[in-house]
Parts: C-alpha cells; structure tokens; sequence
C-alpha cells in the first residue's frame, strides 16, 4: 500500500504511546483480492482527508473466522476468533471499522461471546458519520444524475438492518439512486455468502450472481454499488457474463466517494 498513503500500524501507536481514534479492520479480500485492495485504497485516502487517527493490526490481524463458521466448522472459527480477540485486548481496542460486512458481522456480534466487546461500524456508516461531523464533505461531480442501484449485502443489511447509511451516500453524490426489485430487507443474496465464494457451485438452472445482476440491469444503471468485496466480485461477475462491463461499473460506495472528491 504505497501510493503516499499512511497507513499506521497498532504497534506504531503503541510505540508512541497513542491510542487510535479507530481501528481498519481490513479483512482477507481487502488485503489480498487485488480488487478489493482497491476498496482498502480508497477508504484509507478519505480517512486520510478526514483527518481520522486510524491504525491497522498489519501482520497481526487474521481472518474473523466468519468463512469457517458459515461452512460449519465452529472449533476452527473459535480458534481464529480467540486469536484475533486477544490481540485486540492486549491493544485496548475500543472501536472499530471496516469494508467487509462478514467481519462487521462477525465481530460485532460473534466475538462478544468469546470476549471481544467493541463498537463495531461498517465503512458505510462510519463515513456518514465523519460527514455528519463535517469533517468530511461530497461533492457530487462525475457522479451527478448518474443512475446507480445499491445492492444490499446480507450480512450488512438483513443481518445487521443497516440499509440507509449507504444510501444516503449515494444520494449526497446527487446521484439517482434507483431500486432494484428485491431491496432493502427483501434483498437477494449475491450468491458468495456462507462460504459459498470458495467453492464450485452446485449443480442448478441458474447461478444466484446471474439472477441477482438481471435483477440490477432491469433498473438500467450506469453503476451497480455494493459494499461489500465478495458482493463486488459477485456482481462484476455477472456483469461480465451479460457482456456489459464496457457500459456498467461495480463499485464500492468507498470507491464513489473518492473518486468524486479525485482521491
């Protein structure tokens, strides 16, 4: 993550005797998928704008164990949860942020249970708030008028009931935010959930990304939104399979924002 950006680890605070406003919870994909990377990119440069006192756990930080214990297996996902928990502990780690709804999810109201209490927010949510404080501002810019469609992610949203902090996101970049047929707390699964990313798909009429992204193209958007990495992916995938990547981008709402502002 070079590119100018600052990106302070837990230990660098602890060095200096400081304690982060927030901690970047990354997540695998944010921190290996080369796309999702871009996600990680752009939400590091808005914090950066806002002036947030943010750290990550760098080579510290391991997967939530939320793809373990969706596949069933519960003594793995302890194992990586109890990690991770007594790594956050040992920091005194009070909030925390990040893109990826599964470890939103995961460590919100997974972790608690093991030992691991925080204030959990998703990217969403977290940069609605710094615009609320006014520390952070939009403009709409390339993205004024543009049709753009949300696709709710399970896990941020009927999980979790967090459907208007992404939204209202959209709608400050002056976009025209348009519905897709299931939303909100119908929404569809991308199809990547409960592990589902890492394996084959099984034997069936339709792939649920390519029914989900039919779902999308019926509302003729210029720009699928998403919020979640594994939605991105399952989304761009679809499109692909529609050949229709030269007219609509997937993007994440972090990625909107940053480049409205020409991070």
């Amino acid at each position: 993550m070079n590119e100018g950006l600052k990106v302070p680890t837990m230990a660098e605070f602890i060095a200096q005797g400081k304690q982060p406003e927030v901690l970047f919870w990354v997540g695998c994909a944010g921190s290996f998928d080369d796309r999702a990377k871009k996600i990680t990119k752009a939400f590091v440069k808005l914090l950066n704008k806002a002036n947030v006192e943010f750290a990550v756990l760098g080579t510290e930080e391991s997967c939530t164990g939320d793809p373990a214990k969706r596949a069933g297996n519960e003594f793995l996902f302890q194992m990586q949860a109890v990690t991770n928990i007594e790594v956050l502990n040992a920091y005194e780690i009070k909030k925390i942020v990040t893109a990826c709804p599964h470890c939103f999810n995961t460590i919100k109201n997974e972790y608690p249970g093991l030992g691991g209490n925080y204030e959990v927010m998703h990217h969403t949510q977290f940069l609605k708030a710094l615009l609320e404080e006014g520390r952070l501002s939009i403009e709409g810019g390339q993205f004024k008028g543009k049709r753009i469609t949300f696709h709710d992610p399970c896990y941020l949203g009927r999980a979790n009931n967090v459907y208007e902090a992404p939204r209202n996101l959209i709608q400050k970049l002056e976009a025209e935010l348009v519905e897709m047929k299931n939303c909100r707390q119908n929404g569809l699964c991308c199809g990547a959930g409960g592990a589902q990313m890492f394996k084959e798909s099984e034997k069936g009429h339709k792939d649920v990304n390519i029914e989900r992204t039919e779902q999308a193209l019926d509302t003729k958007p210029q720009i699928i939104a998403a919020g979640c990495p594994f939605c991105n992916t399952m989304m761009t995938d679809g499109v692909k399979a529609k050949e229709k990547e030269s007219d609509i981008s997937v993007m994440d709402i972090a990625e909107l924002i940053a480049s409205a502002q020409d991070l």
